[in-house]
């Protein structure tokens, strides 16, 4: 982190959202929307996080031709807004095996901080190949029938074991939405993300996150339409005994869900 303290800024929960995409990547609409939708929710402090750069294309994903207007933008709206609204440069980084959070060439970027994220796995067939598991149901199944013969525990279980690869390697600050493959596989299998062996890789991976001490996102994105939590909220508990320092984040991909479900988590944490 460069030029902001982390910790102070969770103190106040209601006071910021540290997940935000825009038109440098997946969002719908221009950073300013965002700005204005922030400032007209009371939060003081936003948190840009546009999907990395990739080693290769993807409808999601930022080029890295844009990475130098990004951070531009970022300093535009500072000098803009400046007085009514404090903005941060962040990212939310892919984690790919030998490309993730670690890379030497996040490190070179003027990054405030980084969320590091699962939303690719590797095809069984070894070729290298890495599918996103993170899109909607319909295109997860798709997937699930021409890339993986609809095996969709070993898509789980190469998932968490993406994460705590990344988890081990490290080189960001948040890690999001830890368990947010468990939507898509139990709306393709029913109860698959309740099963014991289901719930055994998810505490694995957060005893990780506490071993290393991260900050674990708390993302609301889905709440109001699929009545989600990532992670579950029967996780949270758990959390909350091992005294996981928590973030409150809705993941907002158009400007009028900057703040969605993230009052609902906030009071049911107690924050």
């Amino acid at each position: 982190m460069k030029v902001m303290n982390l910790n102070e800024i969770l103190a106040d929960a209601r006071s910021y959202n540290l997940h935000t995409h825009t038109q440098f990547c997946d969002g719908h609409a221009q950073m300013e929307e965002f700005v204005k939708a922030a400032i007209e929710h009371g939060i003081t402090r936003l948190g840009f996080t546009p999907h990395s750069p990739l080693p290769f294309h993807t409808p999601c994903n930022m080029e890295k031709e844009k990475v130098e207007a990004y951070f531009a933008e970022v300093t535009r709206m500072r000098r803009e807004y400046c007085g009514k609204i404090e903005i941060y440069a962040g990212m939310e980084v892919d984690f790919l095996d030998e490309w993730g959070p670690r890379s030497e060439y996040f490190a070179e970027l003027p990054l405030d901080y980084k969320i590091g994220s699962v939303h690719f796995v590797p095809t069984p067939d070894g070729s290298g190949e890495y599918v996103d598991i993170d899109g909607k149901p319909e295109r997860f199944t798709e997937n699930m029938h021409k890339v993986f013969d609809d095996d969709v525990e070993w898509v789980v279980r190469k998932y968490y074991e993406q994460a705590l690869k990344m988890i081990e390697r490290g080189g960001f600050e948040i890690i999001g939405h830890l368990d947010k493959v468990g939507y898509n596989a139990s709306v393709f299998r029913r109860g698959i993300d309740r099963e014991p062996w289901y719930d055994t890789l998810v505490k694995r991976e957060i005893e990780g996150v506490m071993d290393m001490g991260y900050i674990v996102e708390v993302n609301t994105k889905s709440w109001e339409n699929h009545g989600r939590m990532f992670p579950d909220e029967r996780y949270w508990d758990l959390l909350r005994r091992w005294g996981a320092t928590l973030v409150i984040n809705s993941d907002a991909h158009y400007p009028e869900l900057i703040n969605a479900g993230r009052e609902y988590a906030m009071r049911e944490l107690g924050l």
